[in-house]
């Protein structure tokens, strides 16, 4: 006789999409609630460290270093941004560019003029913030399976869900054609620099990336993807309504939590009763979808320790921008430190590099198999 079998979460399988998602957007909004760039590094560790220890061997698990080299040209730009548009002369004045003369009508901008280490250091962090938000993004993108995901989206949401997935396959589907096109140039030969050879290579990645696009939305489009069933005049009526009161109730119940001056028994009800009568329009919205699922991705420990991962992650880094500004929101002029609440923050969110299966697709996998 055989001994028990493995528990299934221990096996080799992919997560379920959302659960990426949710950790990623946890990670993305600590990261947009601080300034300090020990902190936003941290963060891009993390992601980093999950990426590499989860991506699956699929074209969109090479998406991640083209969100790399984005966030480090996010990162350049906005300080060369800094340098050309942001001159100032108070502080320690690094380098003194020449100041070009604006006509009137452009008061209040400065080209050029002296760039001071104060005005670079800004411009770093605000382009270390930027660049962790994409980085984050880029790491959802490359762990997720964009048709996996699909079929766990609401069928409310379905036809958003079918637009979004295209939209976000545009990265990986770009990789994978310039891993495609850059073979195929290697074996045919000919020029290996130059403006030519740049040609000779993004017009065929853009126009493949453009076909395949094109071919998953007429396959998705062939298959269902994004249709509504019929429904009643009443039952669009009843759908359109309680919509419209949801829209109403969050619209009013957020204005009244931001205005201090707003009666505050209009502020949690009302965005409470938006949200409850949103889920019901949602639901009402998605009878008149009809679609069947072929082995429903199963949410289990694994899931459910990724999703904690990401939610704790936000409202840590919520408390360190309103208890601990110093250490979110460090200045220029003096050397940013970590509190151990921030310590925690990049400890957490590679949890779940150890916390979660191997996907059945890994590269080692594929190359042990082989």
């Amino acid at each position: 006789m055989t001994g028990p079998a493995a528990p299934l979460s221990g096996l080799p399988r992919d997560l379920h999409p959302i659960a990426w998602w949710t950790w990623a957007i946890g990670l993305a909004t600590a990261a947009s609630l601080t300034t300090n760039p020990l902190l936003l590094l941290l963060v891009m560790g993390s992601a980093t460290v999950v990426v590499m220890a989860r991506r699956s061997g699929h074209p969109f698990g090479r998406s991640f270093r083209l969100y790399v080299w984005l966030a480090v040209l996010t990162v350049v730009l906005r300080v060369v941004f800094r340098i050309v548009f942001g001159g100032q002369e108070i502080g320690h004045v690094l380098l003194d560019l020449p100041e070009i003369p604006l006509p009137d009508w452009a008061a209040g901008v400065r080209l050029l003029g002296p760039v001071t280490r104060e005005a670079l250091l800004a411009g770093l962090y605000d382009g270390l913030r930027l660049a962790a938000v994409l980085l984050c993004v880029g790491a959802a993108n490359s762990l997720a399976n964009p048709k996996r995901l699909l079929a766990s989206v609401p069928p409310a949401l379905y036809e958003i869900g079918t637009a979004l997935v295209v939209a976000v396959t545009i990265f990986p589907q770009l990789a994978d054609s310039a891993r495609r096109v850059r073979a195929a140039q290697a074996l045919r030969g000919g020029a290996t620099s130059g403006v030519g050879r740049l040609r000779r290579f993004l017009v065929p990645v853009l126009e493949d990336a453009l076909e395949r696009s094109l071919s998953l939305a007429a396959g998705m489009d062939t298959r269902g993807y994004g249709r509504s069933g019929g429904a009643t005049r009443g039952e669009r009526r009843l759908t359109g309504s309680l919509l419209l009161l949801a829209l109403i109730g969050i619209c009013v119940g957020t204005y009244a939590w931001l205005d201090p001056t707003a009666p505050q028994v209009l502020a949690l009800p009302m965005l409470g009763g938006g949200v409850v009568v949103a889920a019901l329009g949602l639901v009402s919205a998605g009878r008149r979808v009809h679609r069947t699922r072929y082995r429903p991705d199963p949410w289990r420990t694994p899931e459910l320790v990724t999703v904690g991962t990401g939610l704790v992650v936000a409202v840590l880094g919520w408390w360190i921008g309103h208890a601990q500004v110093v250490v979110a929101y460090p200045g220029v002029d003096v050397a940013p430190y970590l509190s151990p609440a921030a310590l925690l923050v990049g400890v957490l969110g590679m949890v779940p590099a150890v916390a979660t299966p191997v996907p059945a697709s890994a590269p080692v996998r594929r190359e042990v198999l082989a």
